[in-house]
């Protein structure tokens, strides 16, 4: 089986690029554009693996994608490669635009032309899994959860942006036959989270006593996923995922904000006492704009047709990233310290 996956220096592409090189077998071509977001250091374990091979390029360069697809002829395109961070999006929303849509119309442009050149059982074969997020649906109430069939509603320049390449995705599949499969996830954490991202940052910044900065008062709602459990739904999805449809994949793990940082404190102060109680860093701040405030996504379709299932309760997921940061700060100290250092994010200014 040759992947070709797009964004496999970034979190969870790292965690899926890790998981088929290294449980599953196959032969992957790693493209990604190296973004302050991307990092190399997260493939190491499988950096001299005969199996992988890393290709720096951006998505929406399409003659290096046309390269790609030519030269390494992949029965399979996982596509990954995206600007992720909401609160980036609102003060750089250009950037988003341009990576995740314009980039997914690249390389959907690409592989249609690639899967056209293609014959009988490889053509058969061929799949192309776009990756995207449950931010699409927009937000939930106190009742309910996301379903494939849900509405598209997004809040955010990010998720404007990730509800526009599946709308382009799925539309290749109708339009013109390209075997795609769009799967929607909820929040991701694990190792190798750049540490920007809420959990990260709180683990980093809960080690060297500063402020656990909290929006709002706390009280949205995610459903948390352990990003190797990620990893093995997207290999089940692109494998036996049917053509044209959607899969949400979501761990059943939903907790407030303030309850996600509490945990981590309470983490903490078992490993870190004499920086306890963490719990007097946590410092709440004025909330981001277009906050949404739930997200629970409905995976029954997942677990049911596919027999997916998440490994990792979000208590056992929460406690081995903990550590994982605590033992590796070779991976995150420099980019603490060249790269985001923990400030605050998506601050609107007044004209």
């Amino acid at each position: 089986m040759r992947i070709l996956v797009t964004g496999g220096a970034g979190f969870i592409g790292s965690a899926l690029v890790r998981h088929l090189v290294r449980d599953v077998g196959a032969e992957v071509l790693n493209v990604d554009k190296l973004t302050y977001a991307g990092n190399l250091a997260s493939l190491k374990t499988i950096e001299n693996a005969p199996n992988h091979r890393f290709f720096k390029a951006d998505i929406c360069d399409g003659v290096a994608m046309h390269a790609a697809f030519t030269e390494f002829r992949p029965d399979r395109v996982m596509h990954l490669a995206a600007e992720s961070h909401v609160d980036r999006s609102i003060t750089g929303a250009a950037d988003f635009v341009q990576t995740n849509v314009m980039g997914t119309f690249q390389l959907l442009e690409v592989a249609r032309r690639y899967w056209n050149g293609l014959q009988g059982a490889e053509k058969d074969a061929f799949r192309f899994l776009h990756v995207s997020t449950d931010e699409v649906y927009g937000s939930l109430g106190d009742e309910g959860l996301f379903h494939e069939t849900t509405p598209y509603d997004p809040s955010s320049p990010y998720s404007a942006s990730k509800a526009a390449s599946d709308h382009l995705a799925i539309a290749w599949q109708r339009t013109y036959g390209l075997p795609v499969v769009v799967s929607n996830c909820s929040n991701n954490y694990g190792p190798y989270h750049f540490p920007e991202k809420l959990i990260p940052l709180i683990i980093l910044n809960a080690l060297e006593g500063k402020p656990l900065p909290v929006y709002g008062l706390g009280v949205n709602i995610r459903d948390w996923l352990f990003v190797e459990d990620h990893a093995r739904a997207l290999h089940l999805i692109a494998s036996k995922g049917q053509v044209g449809e959607k899969y949400n994949v979501g761990g059943r793990n939903e907790r407030r904000n303030i309850d996600v940082v509490s945990r981590v404190c309470e983490i903490m102060d078992r490993h870190n006492p004499s920086g306890g109680p963490h719990e007097r860093l946590i410092n709440y701040v004025t909330d981001r704009p277009g906050h949404d405030a739930r997200y629970a996504i409905d995976a029954t379709r997942l677990e049911t047709e596919l027999g997916w299932k998440a490994l990792e309760t979000f208590d056992t997921g929460i406690e081995k990233t903990v550590a994982w940061y605590i033992e590796n700060d070779w991976w995150w100290k420099p980019l603490r310290d060249k790269v985001y250092s923990g400030e605050r994010l998506g601050v609107l200014k007044k004209d």
